[in-house]
């Protein structure tokens, strides 16, 4: 059974840092697109980052120079680094596995199909 378990999520100062963890179970995610989504309170959940298998990565333009995502293959575990937070960061964070769509995993909320239960970031304005 695929299962998902994201942590490390918090409450943390404009400027400070968090770190998301996301621990996969079932198969081996190197096989799958991993990706991070998040969503706000009466919003649309949007794609925040994305690593396939080679560890290429692509990110939503207004975290880009401050998020990192990366994966740690021998423990199944995808990170989500967050830096220079800003209150507009504050959400529900979901980390996401899929297949390959056109072999490119897109920052789409349909190519993903299994879901963990979320983790909350919060940055007080």
């Amino acid at each position: 059974q695929v299962q998902l378990v994201e942590s490390g999520g918090g409450s943390v100062q404009a400027g400070g840092s968090l770190r998301l963890s996301c621990a996969a179970s079932g198969y081996t995610l190197s096989r799958y697109c991993m990706g991070w989504f998040r969503q706000a309170p009466g919003k649309e959940r949007e794609g925040v980052a994305t690593i396939d298998s080679d560890g290429s990565t692509s990110y939503t333009d207004s975290v880009k120079g401050r998020f990192t995502i990366s994966q740690d293959n021998a423990k199944n575990t995808v990170y989500l680094q967050m830096d220079n937070l800003k209150p507009e960061d504050s959400a529900m964070y979901y980390c996401a596995a899929g297949a390959y769509r056109d072999s490119t995993c897109h920052l789409l909320t349909n190519q993903y199909t299994s879901w963990g239960q979320g983790t909350q970031v919060t940055v007080p304005s």
